[in-house]
């Protein structure tokens, strides 16, 4: 790659390990912010849900605007919406207040982050060139998240309001680097197109629906929860029909003729979903029940960060030789096997007892995440790279919402009124079959793949 091409990767990893930072520190700060602003378990759930779920419910809204008004516009645009209420987020003294900067923050992440993943497709030929700088993209992400963790557990430590002003310097000195290093492009031909409203207006309220229903299940009646997913549901059959009928649909339907691309978006969802609702109940476990400070959860979990240097070195060689089909689902049975060892956790396991479960879950990561990111983009047209990326980072974003949503009814159903550290137990318990379910039924999925495929064949998941 030449020189501005490592310019250009530099600035959008950048943008990703923002990205995957800001979620990974304010996950480990959870417990004190409940503390401080005397936060429900409900409510403290929506702390993260409101950033994903602003995230994906504006996602396929925001790969369409990267396509239609220009990936480098949307680009710096929206990574100044995500410094300045990221910054915001640090003076809030009420939960509603915290929860709203965190919504707007995901709404930014929504169209920053398609469009530098188009930046990526657009700018570097389909085939191993791409496959390189989508796992180096990918790793990135990854030690975002890792480095996040201990970073956050440091702040925390002093202040937790500390995990939001921290993001707004990273973020100022991503956006300086774009400036420098994104290329301007030609404006948009936009003759005769126009943005979707209401495809953007149904799917996205659907979505928040969707999750809100799955989140109120534990603490609402039957009827109120089963009137709220049922309008999810409508507004999820309007939105299609309205995709049928608009001239420049929001989503363009007859993409998903694309078996792979299916595959992949569905397999992300269930995978997202289960990791990020695995990471809320082993903090919630660690700080909660164990008492460990916010310092010795972040170095706990750091393990899992060990995807940051696979993704980018071993993965590349799988993929090479076994194909991605055969790699993401091998990452996906890791995934399962993960939960699957932590299930039985006790109120006193030692830490070694604790690791296999989430030095599997890093090397689970490794080879799913990166890999799922090339099928879900490859053979896409480049005026469709936008939606392409929309699409995917909807799927991560939703499936995480909804697996912080499950994870958590679950969790305050099976513990009751109790608070005893048995009671917690038998939350935590209950809630960890939701993500080892979905990655089960993720890699069920994804086997779908793997029929007909020839060794070291490209294959999609």
């Amino acid at each position: 790659m030449s020189g501005r091409a490592w310019g250009v990767l530099f600035v959008l990893c950048g943008a990703i390990f923002l990205e995957g930072i800001d979620v990974a520190m304010l996950n480990v700060a959870l417990p004190s912010i409940r503390a401080d602003l005397g936060m429900s378990t409900g409510e403290l759930q929506w702390v993260m849900s409101a950033y994903v779920v602003g995230y994906g419910g504006f996602m396929l809204l925001g790969g369409r605007a990267a396509d239609l008004f220009g990936r480098r516009r949307m680009f710096l645009f929206w990574l100044t919406v995500f410094l300045l209420f990221s910054g915001l987020g640090g003076f809030a003294d009420d939960g509603p207040t915290l929860i709203v900067a965190r919504f707007v923050t995901g709404v930014a992440a929504a169209f920053m982050t398609p469009a530098g993943l188009s930046i990526i497709t657009t700018s570097f030929a389909e085939g191993p060139q791409r496959d390189k700088a989508l796992l180096v993209y990918s790793g990135t992400a990854a030690g975002g998240f890792s480095v996040g963790l201990v970073v956050g557990g440091l702040l925390t430590s002093a202040d937790w309001r500390w995990v939001f002003y921290a993001p707004v310097v990273l973020s100022f000195l991503v956006l300086v680097a774009a400036l420098a290093f994104l290329p301007a492009s030609e404006r948009p031909d936009r003759t005769g197109q126009r943005v979707d409203l209401l495809g953007a207006s149904t799917v996205t309220g659907a979505i928040v629906l969707l999750v809100l229903g799955v989140e109120r299940a534990a603490h609402a009646g039957v009827g109120q929860t089963l009137a709220t997913l049922g309008a999810g549901l409508v507004l999820l059959v309007v939105f299609v029909l309205a995709e049928r009928r608009a001239a420049e649909p929001l989503v363009r339907l007859g993409i998903f003729r694309s078996g792979p691309l299916v595959r992949a978006n569905l397999s992300a969802l269930l995978f997202s979903g289960g990791f990020f609702g695995f990471q809320f109940i082993a903090v919630l476990y660690l700080r909660e029940l164990r008492g460990w400070s916010t310092v010795e959860t972040s170095l706990a979990l750091l393990v899992i960060g060990i995807d940051a240097a696979l993704s980018p070195t071993l993965t590349p060689r799988l993929v090479s030789r076994f194909g991605n089909a055969r790699v993401i689902f091998g990452g996906l049975v890791l995934a399962a096997v993960s939960y699957a060892l932590f299930l039985p956790v006790g109120e006193d396991w030692t830490y070694a007892a604790m690791f296999p479960a989430f030095v599997t879950l890093g090397l689970a990561f490794s080879l799913a995440y990166g890999p799922l990111t090339i099928v879900a983009t490859e053979g896409v047209e480049e005026e469709e790279q936008g939606l392409a990326g929309g699409l995917l980072y909807t799927s991560f974003q939703f499936g995480a919402a909804l697996g912080l949503s499950a994870v958590t009814a679950v969790n305050v159903a099976a513990t009751g009124d109790g608070g005893s550290p048995r009671a917690l137990l038998d939350g935590y318990h209950a809630a960890l079959l939701v993500p080892l379910a979905a990655a089960a039924l993720a890699a069920l999925i994804s086997a779908f793949g793997l029929r007909g495929r020839p060794r070291g064949e490209e294959a999609a998941a």
